[in-house]
């Protein structure tokens, strides 16, 4: 009662007009800001948190006696932000409240931009980015004098990544210009709740920083597409079900429909569109469309106009949208956390229960889809622990600090460690990325265009020249994409007079953005499906590919880089611990059950702590496939080493394929036969040493490490992608990082920036960590059993095996008629039933 007694009048009136009442948690961080504490918010999608957020703010701005910047809102998508605007400027228009609110993007126009420095909004909304910016100019303490409060939404998808590193060295500034700065954090589904509020609490570690939970709501209801269908063995495009899906979209008001990748995407949106005889008003989202598009299908969803909406992970954050009434996830959700997050976008109300329904991909994927549905039942959580901070966003940092002003190194020092990824931060580590920012490092310091940074007689650093903080701006951020052109809709060749050799010329709309690598496979004339839509490659001149409209019954789908999600380690145990659990294959699809039946009478089952090894000959190769369950990056890079490691052994390996769940290596030696005789041992073969001198080797060699260090390249300022009025492509980045890694390689192997490189490989593309907990694992618990031919749990892995590319719904039959030809082949003569 107290805490409500302090609400102005107004906004308490405000919730009464409406027949609401503020909720406990909304309360709590009330109370807790009012206290002078900082404070972390747990609570389920659709509980009010970004009123909770905001609440501490329109109390302190009701009276409009405060001038200046007093709130920082800063979400990790610009349309997120976008969102939060419109919903938080309504309760303002209503209350009349003085209360200025803006969105600052990278979509703001430069005129408001500049003039949000002089004249700052009482509330600002913005991304990491755009934060960067602001705290590089001069005289940001100007701007940030004044701030009280900086509400962080959606944290835990911030502090995994290299932007919760830019994020936190923006907070540790923030802290220095406004020490009075109070940190409000929202998040729904976070694993580890008191390291996240460590996290948010560095900055400022004498201020009291409260973990508040929100208890209660209604229960998610999670359910698996049960069909009558074959279930497909292998693949990720669920085409099987996209009539069930069609009949379910009509059932409903409005369904969101996930998929993990933008070619995902493309490929149910077309297959959707195809047997859409209702004319459904059906909209495609993802990241590579163009941002008007984007925004239009946004606003139709607000407006209430769509049916339903295929998208990636672009809306899985926090955007409000009461009608929709169900969540599709397609395919496998790769972790409990990020399906309580998508299943959260629908009944975004809190005494309602969101609705979800799992659609695998493929056998091995219905396990997966099982073990979510127990995870989000127990209400468990598997999210990313934050990580320790990136060099190269490190050296990005100082350099926009010299922009800021001139500095001392042992003050910028300080304040970096305040930042909880830096908390750990060797000065000597430290001194060595201020170097580099300055010179280049030893290896480059000869070059004038690497040196950044001056040291004044008083022994301030500054910039080299005023030219430097252009390039810092224009080059800031830590989302580094493969090298993308637009796309552009243009008249075809067959439209004009004659035939040209060209491109044909410009003035059409941009649909939006692609891989480079993309075009590179085509040849004029081909067709595929951007946008929901099927189109020609006409051409490509500098950034720009141009397309025309086109029919064709088999075109092919776009394969991007982004938007992969890794098994989490908690789902991959759960799914070992199914199969090894026959007493709970009732709750599985017959289909499935047999297929496991099938595999414990024709081989054995995986282990829930062990490694089933199979292997077995066909054709003129012989077969090694294993079980890990660990996800394809660790499957990859254990392939790596394996291969590297029979190759030692003579045991003449060809080759190798990872799936989420499996890794089949093949080559011409018998390895029956070579661990029968004791020449090959499987204890000495996946021993974690492999994890040393192996992997030294390996990345030695390997073209991963030249392009890991392109991107560190590009986020600490050393390559630069933009310049005025120009951008350089993908290919003249690719041939300078190539030319500069090869030099600080055979000069300076211990250069800031290639030991950055080898820690992005380690953790995002190798997944070294997971791998050797798997190793010391299955030490001694490695279960080997030959066969005559092949397994029925290998038959997935096999697929990929010399698969050529086939696109569209011919690539379905191709591997039904495969995978049928294979598991023949592994039962023989044996009766059994279809599955």
């Amino acid at each position: 009662m107290v805490v409500t007694a302090r609400l102005p009048p107004v906004i308490a009136e405000w919730f009464s007009s409406r027949g609401w009442s503020p909720r406990k948690h909304q309360l709590d961080v009330l109370a807790s800001y009012q206290e002078g504490a900082s404070q972390l918010l747990i609570a389920p999608t659709g509980a009010g948190k970004t009123m909770a957020g905001f609440l501490p703010s329109l109390t302190e701005l009701a009276d409009g006696a405060f001038d200046g910047l007093h709130t920082i809102y800063i979400s990790p998508l610009k349309a997120l932000a976008v969102d939060v605007h419109r919903n938080l400027s309504n309760p303002i228009e209503d209350m009349k409240l003085p209360i200025r609110v803006e969105a600052r993007t990278g979509d703001t126009s430069a005129a408001k931009r500049a003039r949000q420095r002089l004249k700052p909004p009482h509330i600002l909304l913005t991304t990491p980015e755009q934060l960067a910016l602001l705290i590089s100019h001069p005289k940001a303490e100007l701007m940030f004098g004044t701030l009280r409060r900086v509400v962080l939404d959606e944290l835990h998808a911030l502090v995994t990544n290299k932007r919760g590193d830019l994020l936190s060295l923006g907070l540790a500034r923030l802290a220095r210009l406004a020490p009075e700065m109070r940190v409000t954090a929202l998040s729904a589904t976070v694993a580890r709740p008191d390291l996240l509020r460590d996290w948010i609490a560095e900055p400022n570690r004498d201020r009291r920083t409260d973990l508040i939970r929100m208890v209660g709501g209604a229960a998610p209801e999670l359910n698996i597409l049960e069909t009558e269908e074959r279930l497909p063995w292998a693949g990720h495009s669920a085409v099987y079900a996209h009539r069930e899906l069609y009949d379910t979209i009509k059932r409903h008001k409005t369904t969101l429909l996930f998929v993990n990748t933008r070619s995902q995407a493309e490929m149910l949106f077309q297959g959707l569109w195809d047997i859409n005889e209702d004319m459904l008003a059906i909209a495609l989202h993802h990241g590579s469309l163009s941002v008007e598009q984007r925004r239009k299908v946004e606003a139709a969803m607000a407006d209430g106009r769509l049916k339903a909406v295929v998208c990636t992970s672009t809306l899985d954050l926090g955007i409000d949208w009461g009608d929709v009434d169900l969540v599709v996830q397609i395919g496998a959700p790769k972790g409990s956390s990020r399906m309580l997050q998508r299943i959260g976008r629908a009944n975004h109300r809190l005494d309602d229960p969101s609705r979800a329904l799992l659609v695998p991909s493929n056998r091995f994927e219905v396990l997966e889809c099982e073990a979510a549905v127990e995870a989000v039942s127990e209400g468990h959580q598997d999210s990313e622990d934050p990580h320790p901070g990136a060099y190269d966003v490190l050296a990005q940092h100082v350099l926009g600090m010299a922009c800021a002003e001139p500095f001392f190194a042992d003050d910028l020092y300080a304040e970096i460690i305040r930042a909880w990824p830096y908390r750990d931060l060797p000065r000597q580590k430290f001194d060595k990325v201020l170097d580099f920012v300055a010179t280049g490092g030893y290896a480059l310091r000869a070059y004038e265009r690497y040196a950044r940074l001056r040291q004044n007689e008083d022994g301030r650093w500054r910039l080299s020249h005023p030219s430097v903080a252009q390039q810092y701006r224009l080059n800031i951020g830590t989302i580094i994409e493969e090298p993308m052109v637009r796309v552009r809709l243009v008249r075809s060749r067959e439209q004009k007079r004659g035939r040209t050799t060209g491109p044909i010329g410009a003035g059409g709309r941009v649909l939006g953005e692609m891989e480079e690598h993309f075009f590179g496979t085509l040849t004029v004339g081909d067709t595929f499906v951007f946008g929901g839509e099927i189109v020609a490659f006409e051409g490509i001149k500098d950034n720009e590919a141009f397309v025309s409209r086109a029919f064709s019954k088999d075109p092919k789908v776009p394969s991007y880089a982004g938007g992969k999600f890794p098994l989490s380690t908690y789902l991959a145990e759960r799914v070992r611990r199914i199969m090894d659990t026959p007493e709970d294959w009732s709750k599985l699809p017959d289909q499935v059950s047999d297929w496991l039946r099938l595999q414990r009478d024709m081989s054995v089952l995986p282990r829930r702590d062990s490694l089933l090894v199979e292997t077995f000959p066909r054709g003129t190769n012989h077969f090694m496939v294993c079980y890990p369950f660990e996800g394809r990056l660790a499957h990859q890079t254990l392939g790596m080493l394996l291969t590297r490691r029979l190759e030692r052994m003579r045991a003449r390996p060809l080759g190798f394929v990872a799936s989420e769940y499996a890794l089949g290596i093949w080559g011409l030696g018998d390895l029956s036969a070579l661990i029968r005789t004791d020449r090959l041992s499987l204890d000495e073969l996946f021993d974690e040493d492999m994890l040393g001198d192996d992997l030294e080797s390996w990345l030695d060699e390997s073209a991963l490490m030249k392009r890991t260090f392109r991107n560190c390249a590009i986020i600490s300022g050393l390559i630069e992608r933009r310049h005025p009025g120009r951008e350089k492509t993908g290919r003249q980045i690719t041939m300078s990082s190539d030319i500069i890694y090869d030099v600080l390689y055979q000069h300076e192997p211990d250069h800031i920036l290639i030991e950055a490189t080898r820690r992005d490989a380690a953790r995002g593309l190798l997944d070294i960590e997971r791998l050797g907990y798997m190793l010391a694992r299955v030490k001694s618990h490695i279960v080997h059993k030959p066969l005559p031919r092949i397994s029925p749990l290998a038959v997935p892995v096999m697929l990929d095996i010399g698969k050529e590319p086939i696109f569209g719904e011919a690539r379905e039959s191709a591997m039904a008629d495969a995978a049928e030809e294979l598991l023949r082949e592994s039962v023989g003569e044996v009766e059994r039933t279809p599955i």
